[in-house]
């Protein structure tokens, strides 16, 4: 018990710390992440920078980089700070587009089978077999490479994943008893749905949301090496990664840093995605 309640606080309060961090970055004493400070390039994590006096009796000021600084001098504090935003943006609002769509198909599917479960799996197989990286090359090149065009593509290539676990878990749930009662005392189908398939398949359908959250993290910081995640100087982990790797022989911290918090990020999600479906399983 006390190992499972460690595999649950220990993730979630990392993932509360990080959702911290990027809601109150704006009011965080941290200066902007694009201030350049050509002086002080590849500072290694901890430099502390002496300031001239300004005013007579005023006394040294010092400023400490408690990060380090990236190749051209910018915090490196800062740049992780604002960068959880772009990639926890991407990680919840993506995947929520396909849990709310692939959700309701996979759910009327496993419902109503026959031909409306044969069309809903024909049009899920099709998006599994169109190249991912195709489409948002596509998007990207007509619209941009933008948040905004970004999360509804993922959100789209998750449709599939969600459909199917919907429709697996509705399978199980339209021969329950509570079902067939349902249907016996004359309720129709969409309050079948709503009141008595929905709920039993929506701690499901969440615990696996955040298995695909740690994906979409991913996903965006593999987008950032080929230029389809945000332009900068937007920055996220992934793109401060892709540009650490230019000088990851002499300062490895700047590629090194955001790849752990972006490990810890992911490793969160699981842990605590598969915490919650072991305690699903036993109620």
């Amino acid at each position: 018990m006390t190992s499972r309640l460690l595999t649950f606080w220990m993730p979630l309060t990392w993932l509360l710390l990080v959702t911290l961090c990027a809601v109150t970055a704006g009011w965080m004493p941290i200066p902007a992440p694009d201030i350049m400070d050509y002086d002080h390039q590849n500072a290694s994590p901890g430099t502390v920078l002496i300031m001239p006096e300004t005013t007579a009796g005023a006394g040294t000021q010092s400023r400490v980089y408690w990060l380090g600084t990236d190749s051209m001098g910018r915090n490196m504090l800062s740049r992780v700070i604002i960068g959880a935003r772009v990639s926890l943006a991407v990680g919840v609002t993506a995947p929520l587009i396909g849990l709310v769509i692939g959700g309701l198909l996979g759910m009327v599917a496993g419902y109503f089978r026959g031909f409306t479960e044969s069309i809903i799996i024909g049009f899920m197989d099709v998006i599994l077999a169109f190249p991912g990286l195709v489409l948002l090359l596509a998007v990207g090149f007509y619209f941009g490479t933008n948040l905004w065009t970004l999360i509804p593509s993922l959100g789209f290539l998750s449709v599939p994943a969600f459909c199917r676990v919907s429709r697996a878990a509705t399978l199980q749930l339209a021969g329950r008893e509570f079902v067939i009662a349902a249907k016996m005392i004359g309720n129709n189908n969409s309050s079948i749905l709503v009141r008595e398939i929905l709920p039993n398949m929506a701690i499901p359908l969440c615990v696996y949301g955040l298995i695909i959250m740690a994906l979409m993290i991913v996903v965006e910081g593999v987008l950032s090496f080929l230029g389809l995640s945000v332009p900068p100087p937007t920055p996220s982990w992934g793109g401060m990664i892709a540009e650490g790797r230019e000088v990851l022989s002499e300062a490895p911290h700047v590629c090194l840093i955001p790849a752990t918090v972006l490990f810890l990020t992911v490793l969160s999600l699981n842990v605590l995605g598969d915490t919650l479906r072991g305690w699903t399983r036993q109620q």
